[in-house]
C-alpha cells in the first residue's frame, strides 16, 4: 500500500474522530459549562478537558496526514474520500453509539455516499498530482 494511501486513511480516521470527540465533549459537558459569556467563561473549562484537547491534537494531526496525501494525490480523488468517508464514519459511530437516529432515506443516502467514495478511490493509484 502506498504511503500517500495510508497518509489519507489516517487523515481521514484523524478528521473523523476530532470531530466525534468534540461532540462526546460537548455531550458530557455539564449543561451550564458552554454558556458563552466571553473567553474568561469558557476558557477554564476546555483547559480542564482532556476531550477537547484530544480532539484538537487529532484535528492538528489530519492537517499533517492530509497534506502529505495532497503531495501525491490529486485533491479532486482526495478530498471527497475526506469528505465523504468522514460523514459515513461519524454517522455509524453516531447512530451505534449516540442513539442518533436516520431513516431508511438518510442511510441510502450514506451507501450512495459510499459507493461515490469506492469509484473515486478506484482511479488512485493511476491518477497522482
Amino acid at each position: 500500500m502506498q504511503a500517500s494511501w495510508v497518509a489519507l486513511m489516517t487523515a481521514l480516521i484523524l478528521n473523523a474522530g476530532a470531530n466525534l470527540l468534540l461532540k462526546f465533549h460537548a455531550r458530557y459537558s455539564q449543561p451550564g459549562d458552554m454558556q458563552f459569556t466571553g473567553l474568561h467563561s469558557i476558557l477554564p473549562i476546555l483547559v480542564k478537558n482532556w476531550l477537547f484537547w484530544l480532539g484538537l491534537f487529532c484535528f492538528a494531526s489530519n492537517v499533517l496526514f492530509y497534506r502529505y496525501a495532497l503531495g501525491k494525490i490529486r485533491i479532486s480523488q482526495a478530498y471527497p474520500i475526506m469528505a465523504g468517508g468522514g460523514f459515513v464514519i461519524i454517522s455509524l459511530i453516531a447512530w451505534r453509539y449516540l442513539a442518533e437516529t436516520m431513516s431508511p432515506t438518510q442511510w441510502a443516502g450514506v451507501a450512495i455516499i459510499l459507493l461515490g467514495i469506492v469509484l473515486v478511490a478506484r482511479g488512485m493509484g493511476a491518477a497522482t498530482n
